[in-house]
């Protein structure tokens, strides 16, 4: 597959930012249903943390089915269940309504991304595919940031935004393949059950990023309420910070899919990730216009970096993309426990506390996730292809002479993806 956008790329790409555009809009999504609804700031962070959770759940429990049940079929079901999920939350006041509309919509969106995980993963190239998919989400993101401020102050804007977002995704589907080729007499297929390859890199790469994005996201699920409490500003203006942020983003993951594999990926991931936790300290310090929005930008530039390259690390220990997706999954588990646990924290400590708490343990995380990819980086990005063409050679014809003989083997995968360097 090419490594450029192609009629089997976009569709991903697509897919890619319906499913994430949940976690995306999470400070507005939360920040609304604790103005809008009868919700304490906790119950408003747990609504969003229990939706950020089934979407985790779908990408564990679908992570080695997306075969079976056909990448066509499965994304259409999860954009589809997004849809009528959020758009149920996003039209009823009714508690239980809301936060069951809330838990569909985000198994819906975990399929989704599952299925565009897989995909991705088997793309010659990961990271280029997945920064489009970033720049995607990063630009829709911030669009709805600067238009949903002046809708009104209704709590379900943004997940209808969602909704619709998933609606206009459906189409796309249809440039899915409905089925996983079936294998023919001359190619033998690797089976579905074949144990996944690199378990202790692979599993240290996912309780790491478990831990990485529960830091994110507890501070970005209070974001919206730094900005309007602690820095004293408005909607609009936190509106117009966040979009300016995620503007910022989309010019990070440009400069990471220019850079592609050129700096390896331990660099960028271990790095990015200690300024990342610089740039937290200072934003959830804030109290004024100018130390949120210093924080909020430069935090939102580095964040997608780091995680592109993170999702082509994870892509390049199992060209089947089980990796990819357990990774993510544990990626969106973190972020689903990332509001309550920073509603916690800042009730409890202080925005301030909660921010140095949380730059510690970002310091401390770059350790083991750098130390995987050195491990990667030396032993080679790709392991194994998913299929292998056995050529039928009739050795009748061939005179039996030890000069034409040489080594035998598949041909090397080295050479069909070499990821590079993800919200999230």
């Amino acid at each position: 597959m090419s490594a450029r956008t192609t009629p089997r790329s976009w569709p991903l790409v697509a897919l890619f930012t319906a499913g994430y555009l949940a976690p995306y809009l999470l400070p507005t999504t939360v920040g609304r249903l604790d103005a809008g609804l009868p919700l304490s700031a906790t119950q408003a962070g747990s609504i969003g943390s229990a939706l950020l959770l089934s979407s985790a759940m779908a990408g564990f429990l679908l992570a080695s089915r997306v075969d079976r049940f056909g990448p066509r079929r499965l994304a259409q079901a999860g954009l589809l269940l997004a849809a009528a999920g959020y758009g149920t939350a996003a039209a009823t006041t009714t508690i239980p309504l809301v936060v069951t509309g809330a838990i569909l919509g985000g198994l819906g969106s975990g399929t989704a991304t599952t299925v565009a995980a897989t995909g991705i993963a088997a793309q010659r190239d990961p990271h280029r595919t997945t920064t489009l998919g970033l720049l995607g989400v990063s630009a829709l993101a911030g669009t709805l940031y600067l238009t949903i401020p002046h809708l009104g102050g209704a709590h379900g804007l943004p997940l209808a935004a969602i909704a619709i977002t998933a609606l206009l995704v459906l189409p796309t589907t249809r440039h899915l393949p409905t089925h996983t080729p079936q294998p023919t007499p001359h190619t033998l297929r690797t089976p579905t059950a074949l144990p996944l390859p690199h378990l202790h890199a692979g599993a240290i790469l996912a309780a790491a990023m478990l831990f990485w994005s529960l830091a994110q996201n507890s501070l970005w699920g209070v974001s919206g309420r730094i900005g309007l409490t602690q820095a004293g500003l408005t909607e609009v203006t936190v509106g117009a910070v966040f979009a300016a942020a995620l503007g910022a983003g989309l010019l990070g993951v440009i400069g990471a899919s220019a850079l592609g594999p050129r700096l390896g990926h331990a660099l960028p991931i271990g790095a990015g990730t200690a300024l990342i936790a610089g740039c937290i300290a200072l934003s959830a310090a804030a109290d004024d216009l100018t130390s949120f929005a210093t924080g909020e930008i430069a935090w939102n530039t580095l964040y997608p970096v780091v995680l592109s390259y993170v999702i082509g690390l994870a892509a390049s220990l199992d060209p089947r993309g089980r990796w990819a997706v357990l990774v993510g999954s544990a990626s969106s588990l973190g972020t689903a426990c990332g509001p309550l646990a920073g509603s916690l924290l800042s009730a409890r400590a202080g925005y301030p506390a909660m921010g140095t708490i949380l730059a510690l343990g970002l310091l401390l995380l770059t350790v083991p996730m750098t130390a995987v990819a050195l491990r990667t980086s030396t032993a080679g990005t790709r392991y194994a292809t998913p299929e292998h063409t056995v050529v039928e050679i009739s050795l009748d014809a061939i005179p039996a002479q030890r000069t034409a003989y040489d080594t035998a083997g598949p041909r090397q995968a080295a050479t069909a993806a070499a990821p590079g360097p993800g919200p999230t």
